[in-house]
Protein backbone atom coordinates (compact mmCIF):
# COMPACT_ATOMS: atom_id res chain seq x y z
CA UNK A 1 0.00 0.00 0.00
CA UNK A 2 1.26 3.48 -0.88
CA UNK A 3 2.53 5.38 2.13
CA UNK A 4 0.67 8.66 2.55
CA UNK A 5 2.25 11.86 3.73
CA UNK A 6 -0.31 13.04 6.27
CA UNK A 7 0.82 16.66 6.11
CA UNK A 8 0.56 16.81 2.33
CA UNK A 9 -2.78 14.99 2.43
CA UNK A 10 -4.25 17.38 4.99
CA UNK A 11 -3.07 20.38 2.99
CA UNK A 12 -4.75 18.99 -0.13
CA UNK A 13 -7.99 18.22 1.70
CA UNK A 14 -7.98 21.72 3.17
CA UNK A 15 -7.49 23.19 -0.30
CA UNK A 16 -10.34 21.10 -1.70
CA UNK A 17 -12.67 22.08 1.15
CA UNK A 18 -11.90 25.71 0.42
CA UNK A 19 -12.67 25.15 -3.24
CA UNK A 20 -15.95 23.43 -2.38
CA UNK A 21 -16.89 26.35 -0.18
CA UNK A 22 -16.36 28.66 -3.14
CA UNK A 23 -18.29 26.36 -5.46
CA UNK A 24 -21.36 26.16 -3.25
CA UNK A 25 -21.23 29.95 -2.84
CA UNK A 26 -21.98 30.45 -6.55
CA UNK A 27 -25.79 30.17 -6.27
CA UNK A 28 -25.83 32.15 -3.03
CA UNK A 29 -23.89 35.07 -4.50
CA UNK A 30 -26.12 35.08 -7.56
CA UNK A 31 -29.23 35.08 -5.34
CA UNK A 32 -27.82 37.97 -3.35
CA UNK A 33 -27.25 39.92 -6.53
CA UNK A 34 -30.53 39.05 -8.21
CA UNK A 35 -32.65 39.87 -5.17
CA UNK A 36 -30.76 43.04 -4.31
CA UNK A 37 -29.51 41.76 -0.95
CA UNK A 38 -26.02 43.17 -1.38
CA UNK A 39 -27.36 46.50 -2.60
CA UNK A 40 -29.83 46.70 0.29
CA UNK A 41 -27.16 45.81 2.84
CA UNK A 42 -24.87 48.50 1.47
CA UNK A 43 -27.73 51.00 1.55
CA UNK A 44 -29.00 50.21 5.06
CA UNK A 45 -25.67 49.76 6.77
CA UNK A 46 -25.49 47.41 9.79
CA UNK A 47 -28.76 45.49 9.92
CA UNK A 48 -30.28 42.42 11.48
CA UNK A 49 -31.49 39.62 9.26
CA UNK A 50 -35.05 40.80 9.82
CA UNK A 51 -34.20 44.38 8.86
CA UNK A 52 -32.45 43.27 5.67
CA UNK A 53 -35.37 41.01 4.83
CA UNK A 54 -37.75 43.94 5.13
CA UNK A 55 -35.48 46.22 3.09
CA UNK A 56 -35.25 43.67 0.29
CA UNK A 57 -38.81 42.32 0.49
CA UNK A 58 -37.58 38.79 1.19
CA UNK A 59 -38.50 36.14 3.74
CA UNK A 60 -36.54 36.61 7.01
CA UNK A 61 -35.68 32.93 7.56
CA UNK A 62 -34.04 32.63 4.15
CA UNK A 63 -32.21 35.92 4.58
CA UNK A 64 -30.84 34.86 7.97
CA UNK A 65 -29.40 31.64 6.55
CA UNK A 66 -28.02 33.46 3.51
CA UNK A 67 -26.32 36.03 5.74
CA UNK A 68 -24.82 33.27 7.87
CA UNK A 69 -23.36 31.58 4.81
CA UNK A 70 -22.03 34.88 3.47
CA UNK A 71 -20.42 35.64 6.82
CA UNK A 72 -18.75 32.22 6.93
CA UNK A 73 -17.39 32.89 3.43
CA UNK A 74 -16.01 36.27 4.43
CA UNK A 75 -18.30 38.06 1.98
CA UNK A 76 -20.36 39.82 4.70
CA UNK A 77 -19.22 41.30 8.03
CA UNK A 78 -20.94 40.25 11.28
CA UNK A 79 -20.69 42.01 14.63
CA UNK A 80 -22.95 42.07 17.68
CA UNK A 81 -26.01 40.67 15.99
CA UNK A 82 -25.89 42.84 12.87
CA UNK A 83 -24.58 42.32 9.38
CA UNK A 84 -22.90 44.81 7.05
CA UNK A 85 -20.59 45.17 4.08
CA UNK A 86 -17.12 46.52 4.63
CA UNK A 87 -16.00 49.00 1.95
CA UNK A 88 -13.92 46.23 0.40
CA UNK A 89 -16.81 43.75 0.37
CA UNK A 90 -19.07 46.37 -1.19
CA UNK A 91 -16.42 47.06 -3.85
CA UNK A 92 -16.57 43.40 -4.93
CA UNK A 93 -20.28 42.63 -4.55
CA UNK A 94 -22.33 45.84 -4.51
CA UNK A 95 -20.71 48.40 -6.81
CA UNK A 96 -21.36 47.56 -10.48
CA UNK A 97 -18.66 49.87 -11.85
CA UNK A 98 -15.94 48.77 -9.45
CA UNK A 99 -12.87 47.37 -11.26
CA UNK A 100 -13.07 44.31 -9.02
CA UNK A 101 -16.82 43.67 -9.17
CA UNK A 102 -16.83 39.88 -9.58
CA UNK A 103 -20.54 39.05 -9.83
CA UNK A 104 -20.08 38.28 -13.54
CA UNK A 105 -17.49 35.66 -12.65
CA UNK A 106 -20.06 33.84 -10.50
CA UNK A 107 -22.55 34.02 -13.39
CA UNK A 108 -19.92 32.57 -15.72
CA UNK A 109 -19.13 29.77 -13.28
CA UNK A 110 -22.83 28.84 -13.14
CA UNK A 111 -23.03 28.77 -16.94
CA UNK A 112 -19.94 26.55 -17.07
CA UNK A 113 -21.55 24.03 -14.74
CA UNK A 114 -24.71 24.06 -16.84
CA UNK A 115 -22.58 23.49 -19.93
CA UNK A 116 -20.85 20.41 -18.50
CA UNK A 117 -22.83 17.76 -20.39
CA UNK A 118 -22.07 19.27 -23.80
CA UNK A 119 -18.37 19.74 -23.13
CA UNK A 120 -18.08 16.32 -21.51
CA UNK A 121 -19.48 14.75 -24.67
CA UNK A 122 -17.03 16.77 -26.78
CA UNK A 123 -14.13 15.27 -24.81
CA UNK A 124 -15.00 11.93 -26.43
CA UNK A 125 -15.71 13.14 -29.95
CA UNK A 126 -13.10 15.89 -30.23
CA UNK A 127 -15.71 18.16 -31.75
CA UNK A 128 -16.52 21.61 -30.44
CA UNK A 129 -19.48 23.27 -28.77
CA UNK A 130 -20.58 26.27 -30.81
CA UNK A 131 -20.87 29.62 -29.05
CA UNK A 132 -24.56 29.75 -29.92
CA UNK A 133 -25.08 26.29 -28.40
CA UNK A 134 -23.55 27.06 -25.01
CA UNK A 135 -25.89 26.33 -22.13
CA UNK A 136 -27.63 29.13 -20.27
CA UNK A 137 -26.91 32.78 -20.92
CA UNK A 138 -23.19 32.32 -21.31
CA UNK A 139 -23.12 35.44 -23.50
CA UNK A 140 -24.74 37.58 -20.77
CA UNK A 141 -22.41 36.19 -18.11
CA UNK A 142 -19.25 36.77 -20.13
CA UNK A 143 -20.35 40.30 -21.04
CA UNK A 144 -20.90 41.06 -17.36
CA UNK A 145 -17.60 39.45 -16.38
CA UNK A 146 -15.56 41.68 -18.69
CA UNK A 147 -17.55 44.88 -18.17
CA UNK A 148 -15.69 46.17 -15.05
CA UNK A 149 -12.35 45.91 -16.79
CA UNK A 150 -13.58 47.74 -19.85
CA UNK A 151 -15.33 50.48 -17.84
CA UNK A 152 -12.25 51.20 -15.76
CA UNK A 153 -9.39 50.74 -18.24
CA UNK A 154 -10.41 50.85 -21.90
CA UNK A 155 -10.70 54.61 -22.41
CA UNK A 156 -8.59 55.63 -19.42
CA UNK A 157 -5.53 53.39 -19.96
CA UNK A 158 -5.60 50.98 -22.88
CA UNK A 159 -6.39 53.29 -25.79
CA UNK A 160 -3.96 56.00 -24.57
CA UNK A 161 -1.20 53.35 -24.49
CA UNK A 162 -1.48 52.95 -28.29
CA UNK A 163 0.70 55.10 -30.52
CA UNK A 164 -1.28 58.12 -31.74
CA UNK A 165 -4.66 56.37 -31.61
CA UNK A 166 -6.42 58.69 -29.15
CA UNK A 167 -5.59 61.74 -31.28
CA UNK A 168 -7.12 60.04 -34.30
CA UNK A 169 -10.21 59.07 -32.33
CA UNK A 170 -10.68 62.61 -31.07
CA UNK A 171 -10.39 64.00 -34.60
CA UNK A 172 -12.76 61.43 -36.10
CA UNK A 173 -11.72 57.88 -36.98
CA UNK A 174 -13.34 54.80 -38.46
CA UNK A 175 -13.27 51.87 -36.03
CA UNK A 176 -14.27 48.20 -36.18
CA UNK A 177 -14.79 46.25 -32.96
CA UNK A 178 -14.52 42.62 -34.07
CA UNK A 179 -16.03 39.95 -31.83
CA UNK A 180 -17.94 42.67 -30.01
CA UNK A 181 -20.41 40.40 -28.20
CA UNK A 182 -23.03 42.53 -26.47
CA UNK A 183 -21.24 45.68 -27.58
CA UNK A 184 -20.06 46.97 -24.20
CA UNK A 185 -16.58 47.80 -25.47
CA UNK A 186 -17.93 49.36 -28.67
CA UNK A 187 -20.37 51.61 -26.87
CA UNK A 188 -17.81 52.76 -24.29
CA UNK A 189 -15.50 53.87 -27.09
CA UNK A 190 -18.32 55.51 -29.05
CA UNK A 191 -19.40 57.48 -25.99
CA UNK A 192 -15.85 58.66 -25.35
CA UNK A 193 -15.13 59.71 -28.95
CA UNK A 194 -18.29 61.19 -30.50
CA UNK A 195 -16.50 62.36 -33.67
CA UNK A 196 -15.51 58.81 -34.57
CA UNK A 197 -17.68 56.13 -36.15
CA UNK A 198 -17.78 52.62 -34.68
CA UNK A 199 -19.05 49.34 -36.13
CA UNK A 200 -19.29 46.23 -33.97
CA UNK A 201 -19.11 42.82 -35.63
CA UNK A 202 -19.93 39.44 -34.12
CA UNK A 203 -20.81 36.07 -35.65
CA UNK A 204 -23.56 35.46 -33.05
CA UNK A 205 -26.84 37.10 -34.18
CA UNK A 206 -28.38 37.17 -30.71
CA UNK A 207 -25.39 39.09 -29.38
CA UNK A 208 -25.67 41.62 -32.20
CA UNK A 209 -29.36 42.08 -31.35
CA UNK A 210 -28.45 42.67 -27.70
CA UNK A 211 -25.71 45.13 -28.67
CA UNK A 212 -28.07 47.06 -30.93
CA UNK A 213 -30.65 47.31 -28.14
CA UNK A 214 -27.95 48.40 -25.70
CA UNK A 215 -26.82 51.22 -28.00
CA UNK A 216 -30.40 52.34 -28.52
CA UNK A 217 -31.06 52.35 -24.77
CA UNK A 218 -28.04 54.58 -24.21
CA UNK A 219 -28.88 56.86 -27.17
CA UNK A 220 -25.48 56.29 -28.78
CA UNK A 221 -25.77 57.35 -32.41
CA UNK A 222 -22.21 56.96 -33.75
CA UNK A 223 -22.24 53.18 -33.51
CA UNK A 224 -23.86 50.32 -35.42
CA UNK A 225 -23.70 46.55 -35.17
CA UNK A 226 -23.57 43.89 -37.88
CA UNK A 227 -23.38 40.11 -38.00
CA UNK A 228 -19.99 39.21 -39.38
CA UNK A 229 -17.10 36.80 -38.86
CA UNK A 230 -13.59 37.95 -38.04
CA UNK A 231 -12.21 36.40 -41.22
CA UNK A 232 -14.63 38.05 -43.66
CA UNK A 233 -16.56 40.93 -42.03
CA UNK A 234 -17.59 43.75 -44.33
CA UNK A 235 -15.93 47.15 -44.33
CA UNK A 236 -12.58 48.62 -45.29
CA UNK A 237 -10.27 51.55 -44.56
CA UNK A 238 -10.50 51.36 -40.77
CA UNK A 239 -8.16 53.50 -38.69
CA UNK A 240 -8.48 51.12 -35.76
CA UNK A 241 -9.66 47.53 -35.33
CA UNK A 242 -10.17 46.13 -31.84
CA UNK A 243 -10.61 42.58 -30.56
CA UNK A 244 -11.50 42.17 -26.89
CA UNK A 245 -10.94 38.77 -25.26
CA UNK A 246 -11.94 36.90 -28.40
CA UNK A 247 -8.94 36.19 -30.67
CA UNK A 248 -8.16 32.95 -28.83
CA UNK A 249 -11.81 31.85 -29.24
CA UNK A 250 -11.70 32.05 -33.04
CA UNK A 251 -11.48 28.95 -35.18
CA UNK A 252 -9.00 30.52 -37.59
CA UNK A 253 -7.33 33.47 -35.85
CA UNK A 254 -4.56 33.55 -38.47
CA UNK A 255 -7.06 34.17 -41.27
CA UNK A 256 -8.78 36.70 -39.03
CA UNK A 257 -5.45 38.50 -38.64
CA UNK A 258 -4.97 38.53 -42.42
CA UNK A 259 -8.47 39.89 -43.03
CA UNK A 260 -8.05 42.57 -40.36
CA UNK A 261 -4.76 43.63 -41.96
CA UNK A 262 -6.56 44.04 -45.30
CA UNK A 263 -9.40 45.97 -43.64
CA UNK A 264 -7.07 48.52 -42.04
CA UNK A 265 -5.85 51.69 -43.68
CA UNK A 266 -2.12 51.94 -44.24
CA UNK A 267 -0.78 53.06 -40.89
CA UNK A 268 -3.81 51.70 -39.07
CA UNK A 269 -3.68 49.92 -35.71
CA UNK A 270 -5.03 46.64 -34.42
CA UNK A 271 -5.59 46.48 -30.66
CA UNK A 272 -5.82 42.94 -29.30
CA UNK A 273 -6.92 42.52 -25.68
CA UNK A 274 -6.33 38.98 -24.40
CA UNK A 275 -6.29 37.22 -21.02
CA UNK A 276 -3.10 37.73 -19.04
CA UNK A 277 -0.85 34.70 -19.48
CA UNK A 278 2.77 33.67 -19.56
CA UNK A 279 4.14 31.62 -22.42
CA UNK A 280 4.40 28.28 -20.55
CA UNK A 281 2.27 26.23 -18.19
CA UNK A 282 4.81 26.86 -15.45
CA UNK A 283 4.27 30.62 -15.90
CA UNK A 284 0.52 30.22 -15.45
CA UNK A 285 0.34 28.09 -12.32
CA UNK A 286 -1.27 30.82 -10.25
CA UNK A 287 -4.81 31.92 -9.29
CA UNK A 288 -5.40 33.81 -12.56
CA UNK A 289 -4.11 30.93 -14.66
CA UNK A 290 -6.31 28.53 -12.73
CA UNK A 291 -9.43 30.54 -13.56
CA UNK A 292 -8.50 31.02 -17.20
CA UNK A 293 -7.48 27.40 -17.87
CA UNK A 294 -10.79 26.24 -16.40
CA UNK A 295 -12.79 28.71 -18.48
CA UNK A 296 -10.72 27.78 -21.52
CA UNK A 297 -11.55 24.09 -21.07
CA UNK A 298 -15.27 24.75 -20.74
CA UNK A 299 -15.76 27.71 -23.11
CA UNK A 300 -12.84 28.84 -25.26
CA UNK A 301 -11.46 25.59 -26.66
CA UNK A 302 -14.94 24.11 -27.40
CA UNK A 303 -15.94 27.36 -29.14
CA UNK A 304 -12.87 27.36 -31.37
CA UNK A 305 -13.13 23.64 -32.20
CA UNK A 306 -16.71 24.19 -33.40
CA UNK A 307 -15.46 26.56 -36.13
CA UNK A 308 -13.51 26.15 -39.35
CA UNK A 309 -9.85 25.19 -38.77
CA UNK A 310 -10.40 24.98 -34.99
CA UNK A 311 -6.93 26.16 -33.98
CA UNK A 312 -8.03 26.26 -30.32
CA UNK A 313 -5.38 28.63 -28.98
CA UNK A 314 -6.98 28.59 -25.54
CA UNK A 315 -7.29 31.43 -23.07
CA UNK A 316 -3.70 31.01 -21.84
CA UNK A 317 -1.97 31.05 -25.21
CA UNK A 318 0.56 33.62 -24.04
CA UNK A 319 2.05 36.68 -25.73
CA UNK A 320 4.62 34.79 -27.82
CA UNK A 321 2.03 32.50 -29.45
CA UNK A 322 -0.44 35.34 -29.95
CA UNK A 323 2.23 37.48 -31.60
CA UNK A 324 3.05 34.62 -34.00
CA UNK A 325 -0.59 34.44 -35.07
CA UNK A 326 -0.85 38.22 -35.44
CA UNK A 327 2.34 38.45 -37.52
CA UNK A 328 1.13 35.63 -39.77
CA UNK A 329 -1.58 38.00 -40.97
CA UNK A 330 0.94 40.52 -42.30
CA UNK A 331 1.61 42.68 -39.25
CA UNK A 332 5.27 43.52 -38.75
CA UNK A 333 5.25 45.05 -35.27
CA UNK A 334 3.57 43.64 -32.17
CA UNK A 335 4.15 45.04 -28.70
CA UNK A 336 2.53 44.82 -25.29
CA UNK A 337 1.15 48.32 -24.83
CA UNK A 338 -0.57 47.87 -21.46
CA UNK A 339 -1.63 45.24 -18.96
CA UNK A 340 -3.79 44.59 -15.92
CA UNK A 341 -3.92 41.63 -13.54
CA UNK A 342 -6.42 39.94 -15.89
CA UNK A 343 -5.54 41.24 -19.36
CA UNK A 344 -2.72 42.11 -21.72
CA UNK A 345 -3.14 44.73 -24.45
CA UNK A 346 -1.21 44.10 -27.66
CA UNK A 347 -0.70 46.73 -30.35
CA UNK A 348 -0.16 45.45 -33.89
CA UNK A 349 0.83 47.62 -36.85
Amino acid sequence: MTQLNETVLNELVGRVLGDLGGAVSVPLVRIGDALGLYAALKRTGPATAEELAEASACAPRYVREWLSAQTASGYVHYERGTFSLTPEQAFVFAEPDSPVNLIGAFDTAAAMVENQAKVQSAFKTGRGVAWGDQAGCMFCAVARLFRPGYVNALVQEWLPALDGVVDRLKAGAKVADVGCGHGLSTILMAQAFPKSRFTGYDFHPASIAAATAHARAHAVTNVSFEVGRAQDFAGRDFDLVTCFDCLHDMGDPAEAAAHIRRALKDGGTWMVVEPMAGDTLEDNINPVGRLYYSASTMICVPTSLAQETGLALGAQAGEKRLAEVIRSGGFTRVRRAAESPLNMVLEAT
